[in-house]
């Protein structure tokens, strides 16, 4: 029996986070949260995920700082998809820090179609 994939999700807004947690534990998938990319580190420090959703804008360490600073630890690394409201110029910085980029509001179909994709590689 395989052990489930891991997902974190990063996200200051409690509603967000609550319902992607709702939808993907649903799925299956073993569902982890943090409010702010310096929680988050702390939880990867403890439970290595298989797949990081963040936002960009978030108080403490926003998604930006927080995927820097991921990424500057020994790896592997989990991919991270960037859920975001954020204006242009912030989602193509995160672009250039996430494997993809999805823009709130979202299609939860569309969703569950990237966890998928990056969760499970070809």
């Amino acid at each position: 029996m395989s052990k489930p994939v891991r997902v974190l999700i990063v996200d200051d807004d409690e509603d967000i986070r609550n319902l992607l947690s709702t939808v993907l534990a649903e799925e299956g998938y073993d569902v982890l949260t943090a409010p702010h990319g310096a929680a988050a580190l702390d939880i990867i420090a403890r439970s290595h995920p298989n797949l990081i959703l963040t936002d960009m804008r978030m108080p403490t360490m926003d998604g930006e700082a927080f995927a820097q600073a991921y990424h500057l630890q020994p790896g592997p690394h989990a991919p991270i998809v960037v859920i975001s409201a954020a204006d242009e110029e912030t989602r193509r910085r995160a672009a250039g820090l996430a494997n993809t980029v999805l823009t709130k509001p979202f299609d939860l179909g569309e969703l569950l179609e990237v966890v998928d994709r990056y969760s499970h590689p070809a």
